[in-house]
């Protein structure tokens, strides 16, 4: 009787094998063949099992010429396998190890990426975040020629438009709670920490709003000094958007603040006019 090897039980058959040689090497295997065979893995895209053979070397060849390119090859199957906290960690560890070699600019910038791939959607704690840009601008300021500084301000400017967003989803919030004065103390803060924010005519507009409502919601006392911010806010607005779509709701808003304004400085003026006169009435 013939027997016939079909296609699956020779791929089977042959990986059986590679998996002998593999487990030979990783348990009795010298330095040089677990290297050599770490290599030939990690070419093959093999990064776990190149890893589980770097992992055993990474120790004993320290201070070796094979150290510098197993510690370079190591934190990449971290990257490869995007376990980007273990690959930033090794990157950096590299760049601290081996700084005057030709891969150190490219790992500082590895370790960098890493961390900008860790850092989460802007509704999540922002830790890796800060860490990310920390990072990425440490590598700007220590490789200003570097070709890959381009990159790492795009990087920087994707992680600041993530902390804005984090920090307007606040600031609304407080708006939608009705704490006025936490909302426009948010909004002016992202005004100030990122002037370049696309939300910049919205924001604007929402300081207006902030105000007013803050201002009608207050004591008399606290009203002329309310609406008047209410007016500047306004102005403010209205020098830098002229057209925007928010228009006819901030006109009408300082509209209403400028008729309270009217009705306050008329009081006002009421009564001085009572207090003027009160030493005419004693002396008849």
């Amino acid at each position: 009787m013939k027997f016939r090897i079909t296609f699956p039980l020779l791929l089977i058959f042959l990986l059986s094998l590679g998996s002998c040689h593999y487990q030979k090497i990783l348990k009795s295997g010298s330095t040089d063949e677990k290297y050599d065979e770490a290599m030939k893995l990690y070419h093959e895209k093999d990064y776990s099992h190149a890893l589980q053979l770097f992992d055993q070397l990474i120790n004993v060849v320290r201070a070796t010429d094979k150290s510098q390119r197993i510690y370079y090859y190591y934190a990449y199957c971290y990257y490869n396998q995007r376990d980007y906290t273990l690959g930033a960690y090794y990157f950096k560890r590299y760049t601290s190890n081996y700084p005057n070699t030709p891969e150190a600019e490219e790992c500082a910038y590895m370790g960098a990426y890493c961390l900008f791939m860790n850092s989460p959607v802007y509704t999540l704690d922002q830790t890796n975040t800060y860490e990310a840009l920390k990072e990425l601008q440490l590598f700007v300021n220590t490789y200003a020629t570097s070709k890959r500084v381009p990159e790492c301000n795009e990087l920087i400017d994707k992680l600041r438009e993530k902390l804005a967003a984090k920090d307007l989803r606040m600031a609304k919030m407080y708006y939608r709670m009705e704490d006025y004065i936490a909302a426009i103390t948010c909004f002016n803060n992202i005004l100030k920490d990122f002037p370049e924010i696309k939300d910049r005519e919205e924001i604007m507009f929402l300081i207006v709003k902030s105000y007013y409502k803050f201002a009608k919601e207050s004591i008399e006392d606290k009203k002329k000094d309310r609406h008047s911010k209410t007016v500047q806010a306004y102005k403010d607005f209205i020098v830098q958007y002229p057209e925007s779509t928010f228009l006819m709701e901030a006109k009408d808003l300082n509209a209403k603040s400028q008729k309270e304004l009217e009705v306050i400085y008329l009081r006002e003026q009421k009564k001085l006019n009572q207090i003027s006169q009160e030493p005419n009435k004693a002396t008849h």
